[in-house]
């Protein structure tokens, strides 16, 4: 029982470090977006092949320990929230790059409108995710709560864009190009926020055993 403990606690960090450089990942490729510089932006990239490693350790390390310790109760719906959040943390990491992406992108054009609300729901969005990291290693409920209410901040950052953005496009055609990418860097933040309140969802499983996910139990 001691090894399996240890193992479980090994398996946390690994989680943890992969959640680490996702959090780095959403940061440098809006900071590259934000300060026109692709350094970060290509950094991103380099390190997608390390979150990909990690994700492929959890995953492995954790099907292992359901087949070989067959846990019950706790540890198993730790176990299973550690497979959940893996994937979540992974797709993380590819929005980080497609962002990134966007960011090289649009270093050849001209800037479109002052970057204002784009880096507002990025902080919202890395909050979310540190957050629901937060409150998985702590097994705090409330904090992973806190981050389901967050989810319609998102939604309303990204509306704003969205209709900013489509203003600027009816304005100028000139700018259509690089306005789309903006709205696709929007898109992808807001799916990050969805992987966030994925994670928090998952929190709430582990430590209370309740299914809030499609509005299952009403968030208080």
């Amino acid at each position: 029982m001691r090894h399996f403990t240890q193992e479980l606690e090994q398996l946390n960090q690994l989680l943890l470090e992969m959640g680490g450089l996702v959090e780095v990942a959403i940061h440098r490729s809006v900071h590259s977006l934000v300060d026109r510089d692709k350094a970060p932006a290509e950094q991103v990239m380099r390190d997608e092949a390390r979150i990909n490693e990690l994700e492929m350790r959890v995953d492995s390390t954790a099907t292992r320990l359901l087949a070989l310790q067959q846990p019950v109760a706790r540890d198993l719906r730790f176990l299973t929230a550690v497979l959940k959040i893996n994937t979540d943390l992974e797709r993380m990491g590819d929005l980080a790059v497609n962002i990134a992406e966007r960011a090289l992108s649009l270093l050849a054009a001209p800037p479109v409108k002052p970057m204002i609300d784009i880096p507002q729901m990025a902080n919202l969005v890395q909050a979310m995710l540190l957050k629901s990291l937060d409150a998985f290693v702590n097994s705090d409920e409330q904090l992973a709560r806190s981050v389901l209410l967050s989810d319609d901040q998102v939604d309303q950052f990204r509306d704003t864009i969205y209709s900013e953005l489509v203003e600027y496009m009816q304005k100028e055609p000139s700018v259509v190009r690089a306005a789309v990418d903006l709205i696709f860097v929007a898109r992808n933040l807001e799916r990050i926020g969805d992987h966030a309140t994925n994670i928090a969802e998952d929190v709430v499983f582990y430590v209370k055993g309740i299914d809030v996910r499609h509005h299952a139990e009403k968030i208080s």
